[in-house]
């Protein structure tokens, strides 16, 4: 014996309203970045050979709903200007992949969240004063930093990959900066 059409209209309403609640949460979260830090007198993270970098890894709230944690991934490039009260700092963007127009996304498997840094488009502004190198490596340090916090209250560990990709003759050596690590532990 079948329901009646009434029952399943029912039921389906309220699966559908299940869902819109549930994709219209909206969070607050820490987001780390890869800042650069041009156009002020400030040293940020040092170089592997202990050079002070003019660019630092720093995290913002951000209130963010949809799929966890692939939209951290996403938000991680998300345009950042850094507020001033000094009419002489001009710069307008301080996000390293929205500068260095670097790709990232994220994508959820069984084995691992899979995040893919695309250097397709890479370039570095003159300003900016840092190799691909070392804007990548900051880059991966955001990610975990911002997995890191998310994974915190978690009850099981993340195991993460970062990739790089769309590489050319030019950039093929950056794939080496290929990472897996685990969150969560």
């Amino acid at each position: 014996m079948g329901h009646p059409a009434g029952v399943r209209s029912i039921v389906f309403l309220l699966l559908a309203s299940v869902a819109a609640a549930i994709s219209s949460t909206i969070t607050v979260v820490p987001i780390y970045e890869p800042l650069s830090l041009h156009g002020t007198d400030a040293d940020g993270e040092l170089s592997d050979v202990g050079e002070a970098l003019r660019a630092t890894v720093m995290p913002r709230p951000m209130a963010l709903s949809g799929a966890f944690p692939e939209t951290l991934i996403d938000s991680i490039r998300s345009p950042h200007p850094i507020p001033s009260n000094n009419p002489n700092y001009k710069t307008t963007e301080a996000n390293l992949l929205v500068l260095c127009r670097i790709g990232i996304e994220a994508e959820l498997t069984e084995e691992q969240l899979l995040v893919r840094l695309d250097v397709s488009q890479i370039a570095i502004p003159e300003e900016v004063d840092l190799t691909s190198r070392q804007v990548l490596r900051l880059v991966i340090i955001a990610v975990r930093k911002t997995l890191e916090e998310f994974q915190r209250p978690q009850v099981f560990p993340q195991k993460v990959g970062v990739a790089v990709t769309g590489t050319d003759e030019s950039t093929d050596t950056l794939r080496d900066l290929a990472v897996q690590f685990t969150v969560g532990e």
